[in-house]
């Protein structure tokens, strides 16, 4: 009788320890924190659900076991952990326990994402285009004619790329107009304005920002880095009145402009002064980068501890394996705070320079995510230097409070508890 049991249990122990679940660790074990955005991601895309275990392990993932799922994390190289069932309940027991700040979220839904970008090439890279090829999460590409068109309806997410939306070609002027590539950049501009009906590229830019503002307050999500997020925001505000001086659209720009401002119209920013000198790479006082004192190696800005289960949005977007993150520079490198509207959160700030480098806001139904600075891994990165590799940084930081806000709109909508 005992020989058989003994059998038995042999035979039953690999059903009993049966793998119920495979744990992405975000914690400092991880072997490549980007592409373990890319795996969930796939796995929503797959069908399945992903918990999103925050402040556990560095904001870990975890899901049940398939086998295509674990050969997935192996060709990829992320690092994984192959758990039962007693440890997948230890874990949610002690993630739920209301004395730790921990939470789970549940990812149901991959987002349909959009990148607004020229087609053209510029002599820069954008950082979030570079880690969605990274961490292999699909995306489309859209430009002015296509957000005009109204294809924005078809995406849950959008990135705007480095644009200017104010119509100034980034303020490139001064240093650069006489390069082929910004010449190149103005004849396209100007040839879709007109195709689309705008006598000027002021104008396009005006609309595709309204289109966005629109596609954000009926329940979409926006994310934005570097001159992105300022421009975006005086160009709302300066619905009614011109900016431009003539080398940008031929005529100049109206002197009473800053009495014209319309703060009401903006997401994040208020009370801003402009800079009207085309000669200068600065758009208004929102950006701090002329003002800054601060060596290389004293430049970190410092993720603030949200409680997971009451302040659940601002909890996903600061999960990281290291609270502090390396400064990056960038045409707009951080936000003055004084300029930052009341209601919008910041997430990440220099406290000895008054600076925010990581805000987030919610306008009408939708949401969105800034980001100062142009590349998390690259201090200060010039016109004309080489891409970013990833491979170098698989376990950057920086780069992973973009992927945050890539996964972000998966999560299963919880009710308000603030």
């Amino acid at each position: 009788m005992k020989k058989y049991l003994l059998a038995l249990t042999l035979l039953l122990f690999p059903l009993l320890m049966r793998a119920a679940s495979i744990l992405l660790p975000m914690d400092e074990v991880q072997k490549d924190h980007l592409k373990s955005y890319g795996i969930a991601y796939w796995i929503l895309r797959n069908g399945e659900d992903v918990d999103w275990l925050l402040n556990y392990r560095g904001g870990s993932f975890m899901t049940k076991y398939s086998k295509p799922l674990e050969d997935e994390c192996k060709i990829r190289g992320v690092s994984y952990e192959v758990l039962a069932d007693a440890r997948v309940n230890a874990i949610l027991t002690e993630v739920s326990d209301p004395s730790v700040n921990m939470d789970v979220v549940k990812l149901q839904k991959a987002p349909k994402m959009a990148v607004y970008s020229p087609k053209s090439k510029l002599p820069w890279d954008d950082a979030v285009t570079l880690v969605l090829k990274y961490a292999e999460i699909p995306y489309d590409v859209v430009y002015d004619e296509e957000v005009i068109k109204g294809d924005l309806l078809k995406y849950d997410w959008l990135h705007m790329h480095h644009e200017d939306f104010t119509g100034q070609y980034s303020k490139f002027y001064g240093a650069f107009r006489f390069q082929p590539w910004y010449q190149e950049d103005v004849k396209s501009q100007e040839a879709m304005a007109h195709k689309l009906g705008f006598k000027k590229v002021s104008q396009m830019k005006l609309a595709v920002a309204k289109n966005i503002h629109e596609f954000c307050g009926g329940g979409g999500f926006l994310f934005a880095m570097c001159s992105g997020t300022d421009t975006f925001d005086i160009a709302l505000s300066a619905s009614a009145t011109d900016l431009c001086e003539s080398m940008f659209d031929g005529d100049p720009a109206d002197y009473r402009a800053q009495f014209k401002l319309d703060y009401s119209q903006t997401f994040a920013f208020k009370d801003f002064k402009l800079d009207m000198n085309p000669m200068s790479h600065q758009f208004s006082d929102i950006d701090v980068t002329p003002f800054r004192q601060v060596e290389r190696t004293r430049d970190f800005f410092t993720l603030f501890d949200f409680s997971a289960k009451w302040d659940v949005v601002p909890s996903m977007l600061t999960q990281n394996h290291d609270k502090v993150i390396k400064g990056f520079m960038g045409l707009t490198t951080a936000y003055n705070k004084n300029r930052i509207k009341p209601d919008v959160t910041i997430m990440g700030e220099m406290k000895t320079q008054n600076e925010a480098r990581y805000i987030h806001g919610e306008y009408g139904k939708g949401q969105f995510t800034f980001y100062g600075g142009h590349d998390p891994e690259d201090y200060q990165h010039a016109v004309g230097d080489p891409p970013t590799d990833l491979k170098l940084h698989p376990n950057s930081p920086g780069y992973r409070l973009i992927l945050n806000n890539v996964l972000f709109p998966a999560a299963k909508k919880k009710k308000q508890k603030t």
